[in-house]
């Protein structure tokens, strides 16, 4: 890609750049979308009602009043816009089909930004405030990141339900209120820490309190029957325990307000807040214990499993909101439309991932204890309603309980489940399907490591259609972890790539590269993003190529502050900006990245004097907290960044970066300023990805692997655009059954065997030379993710993309076709293919 020699158009392109980088920051500053319109009275009429919540809901004066303040005012403002919005087009209306979106994550991040924007309100609010004598921007930072979710899986979710409302498809998301979701990440002498976020401090002003939508959840007890004649018996369960789920509601805005959906997360609370007879005897912890268990289920994201009591905690958040959320959507449908024989008309469920997998028995008790369905009606009603995304092919990552622990704490949903296994097997032998395929593959119940309930296949037979996330992953499903279940159902699995919100990660977060679509390409780019085709003739216009690098070159500016503020790094905003921001993972392949900047800190010290291109690596991600491994390259990388960016004679040819407790809004300050995409897993391992989409839209030009979303990314902006090494899914599978291969590819890589021997020797870390060899013991002796394997191909490439740097006309026409042909990649698309293939909703 890109190996002309440089030109004189080369050189003419880096020319005035700084000139050209502040009239675009001036002119963005400046921009008012055309959609807007800025009206003096609106300015008025919105600049009272900030000025009245705050009084009157905050309870503070103007002077008194701090950013966080201002801020809940602001919202509050808003949220009453977007609620006469939902009336103005929805009041009294019952759609003919909803879609119910189960998810355990939701990572909406900030959402001023968006209800401004999809309310048209950006500038007006920008007035109305500047009018009170506050700045918009202070207002907007002070607002806290919402700590539900973790990665992809719950910024897809966030996406989808903003596309959901765009498209004015009538849906409500269905989560959990964490009340410190993951973690907040900092690195204290490079290792990472962990501690509560606290998002929820000061309250949600987005939030609506539904303390009338409360619902009962039962952990524990046991089953009794009854027989109710003709032969028929009814069972009866009879938790030993039972929590409160109670909703809060987080409307969700889509673009120009023409459609409302809601968000609803349930927060986990105790029958009884205290038992008073314990506390008045004195015993005034125990009296408060039972609330302590029972609110533990909503407190934190992703407890760790690493402990038998974690694993319980796990299942019983997966069960409370599945069941709250079930139980929510049925009782709508009864008082809507009476039966529950037209659910599947009427409801469309989609399970995002495992964690709602017990939908599928939890549905069968309710239509048949609560609402005395025969199993046949309920397993067709069920069967029908609920539909099934896959994330992942990782065996560890397809969630598995212990039969144990579902008897011990869901004892009726084991016993629907192995009444649902002894029919689907049954069903199996009568077509004689048991002589072509081992039985155990397509159980429900895994009885090789200790009997476990396989959720994957669970959720797999119980639902309509099974989706993957992008095309490889979707014929991967087919042939590997779903291979048999797919040969008995062969219609069922079906593709659906991944989508992001352009109103979020372009318009919100990029307004200079909007600016500069709008006016390349017309304000009707705001509406349709097919219509970012209309650059792909600027990509040859030097004038344009210029405005798009100054455009770069000023988010790179505010990149750089950001990184100096938390960091204390200095880093040239001229240099490649090269970015892996994910979590951290070893399939992911952090690792290899690293290696990789190892080798490149030794080459440039061999040779000081060559023209190097400079390079700053900026890495963020998180680590779970009981992974190890990960938390050990995080550590790395720390390290590597001590050692590369305070020596001398390396200066600014390279320097390394860890943000610590990387999040949407830390993501939306990096992404408009990468220049290079890491998008780098071990082929056949990601299922789609979607930050690949994010950078790619804002013209970062990819390095990776033909993996997850890759490969249509690569198909959509042409391969001469992208830098693609390594081996593909196929050379992969083949490359793991040679044996030694980890050690053949180090013995045939002198620079492999230098950078491993530098990490694994203590180079990076002389107060604990022994540090990272267990990070260079399981490369040398396994290396299951093949990063030794393809490290020379990825060394290869980094070159050649050092070599197109140096070539920035080619480079920033790559940019702007990167841009130009990202359109499919909109999760509006995402959305509309749902909605007509899998739920069967008419989008408007």
């Amino acid at each position: 890609m890109l190996k002309e020699a440089p030109s004189a158009r080369d050189r003419n392109d880096e020319a005035d750049t700084s000139a050209s980088s502040a009239k675009t920051a001036k002119a963005a500053a400046t921009f008012v979308k055309p959609r807007e319109i800025v009206h003096a009275d609106a300015v008025v009429a919105l600049r009272e009602d900030i000025r009245a919540k705050l009084v009157y809901a905050i309870g503070k004066t103007p002077e008194a009043a701090r950013e966080r303040d201002w801020f809940a005012a602001t919202a509050l403002a808003l949220r009453d816009r977007i609620v006469d919005a939902r009336d103005r087009a929805q009041a009294g209306t019952v759609p003919d089909k909803r879609v119910y979106y189960l998810s355990l994550e939701f990572l909406i991040g900030r959402l001023l930004s968006d209800a401004m924007n999809n309310l048209g309100l950006v500038e007006t609010t920008r007035a109305a405030l500047r009018d009170l004598g506050i700045d918009l921007a202070d207002v907007e930072g002070a607002e806290p990141d919402a700590a539900l979710g973790n990665g992809g899986l719950g910024r897809l979710a966030a996406c989808f339900m903003e596309s959901m409302a765009s498209l004015s498809i009538p849906a409500v998301g269905y989560g959990i209120r964490y009340d410190h979701g993951i973690f907040r990440q900092s690195l204290e002498n490079g290792w990472q820490r962990e501690a509560p976020e606290t998002w929820l401090a000061e309250g949600n002003p987005w939030e609506f309190a539904r303390p009338e939508a409360t619902y009962t959840i039962g952990f524990g007890g046991h089953v009794t029957m009854t027989s109710q004649g003709d032969h028929h018996i009814r069972r009866h369960w009879h938790p030993a325990e039972t929590v409160n789920a109670v909703a809060y509601d987080v409307p969700i805005v889509g673009w120009k307000a023409k459609h409302v959906n809601v968000l609803r997360l349930w927060k986990a609370e105790a029958d009884a807040p205290v038992e008073l007879a314990r506390f008045n005897a004195g015993d005034h912890v125990g009296a408060v214990a039972g609330r302590a268990r029972a609110e533990a289920i909503s407190r934190v994201l992703y407890p760790s499993d690493s402990s038998a009591e974690g694993q319980e905690l796990r299942l019983r958040q997966e069960f409370f909101f599945t069941s709250a959320s079930l139980q929510d959507l049925v009782r709508r449908h009864v008082a809507e439309r009476g039966s529950l024989r037209s659910l599947p008309d009427h409801a469309a469920i989609q399970l995002n991932d495992t964690h709602p997998a017990i939908a599928v028995p939890e549905l069968m008790r309710i239509l048949m204890e609560d609402h005395d369905l025969p199993w046949e009606d309920a397993w067709q009603i069920t069967t029908h309603t609920l539909h099934y995304t896959n994330h992942t092919l990782l065996p560890e990552a397809l969630e598995t309980w212990p039969v144990e622990l579902m008897e011990r704490l869901l004892p009726r949903h084991m016993q629907i489940i192995y009444l649902i296994n002894w029919l689907h097997l049954e069903e199996q032998s009568k077509n004689a399907r048991s002589g072509a395929f081992d039985v155990s593959t397509v159980s429900l119940i895994d009885e090789t490591h200790g009997r476990r309930v396989r959720m994957g296949p669970l959720a797999f037979h119980g639902s309509r259609r099974v989706n993957g996330v992008s095309a490889l992953h979707s014929e991967l499903l087919k042939s590997t972890v779903f291979k048999d279940l797919h040969a008995i159902e062969p219609e069922k699995i079906i593709n659906k790539t991944n989508g992001i919100t352009f109103r979020r990660w372009l318009h919100n977060a990029n307004p200079e590269l909007t600016a500069l679509a709008v006016e390349a390409a017309g304000e009707g780019v705001l509406d349709d993003p097919t219509l970012l085709e209309r650059l792909v003739p600027f990509a040859d216009d030097a004038d344009f190529r210029k405005r798009y690098a100054a455009m770069r070159k000023a988010r790179k500016e505010r990149l750089a502050q950001v990184i100096a503020e938390r960091t204390g790094v200095t880093v040239d905003p001229s240099a490649l900006f090269d970015v892996q921001i994910k979590r951290i993972h070893e399939y992911k392949r952090q690792l290899l990245n690293l290696i990789e900047t190892v080798a490149l800190y030794q080459a440039i010290k061999q040779a000081p004097h060559k023209d190097w291109t400079p390079r700053v690596k900026i890495f963020a991600g998180k680590a779970a907290p009981s992974y190890v491994q990960a938390k050990l390259i995080i550590k790395l990388a720390g390290d590597i960044a001590n050692v590369v960016n305070n020596d001398p004679e390396i200066g600014d040819r390279l320097k390394v970066v860890f943000l610590p407790n990387y999040s949407v809004s830390l993501a939306e300050v990096i992404i408009p300023a990468a220049d290079l995409s890491e998008q780098i897993s071990t082929a056949g391992m990601e299922a789609s990805g979607t930050g690949n989409m994010k950078l790619a839209l804002n013209g970062a030009l990819t390095v990776g692997t033909l993996d997850g979303a890759n490969i249509e990314i690569k198909d959509h902006v042409g391969a001469e655009n992208i830098f693609i090494f390594g081996l593909d899914a196929e050379g992969v599978l083949a490359r793991v059954k040679e044996p030694d291969y980890a050690a053949k590819a180090i013995a045939a890589s002198a620079r492999l065997a230098a950078a491993l021997d530098a990490i694994g020797n203590g180079t990076f870390s002389p107060d604990d030379p022994g540090r990272f060899a267990p990070l260079v013991d399981e490369l040398r002796h396994g290396d299951r993710y093949l990063t030794t394997v393809d490290f020379e191909d990825y060394w290869r490439v980094q070159r050649e993309i050092d070599a197109a740097w140096k070539r920035p006309a080619q480079w920033w026409r790559a940019a702007i076709l990167n841009t130009a042909r990202m359109a499919w990649f909109s999760s509006d698309r995402s959305m509309r293919e749902y909605a007509e293939e899998i739920w069967r909703v008419k989008v408007a």
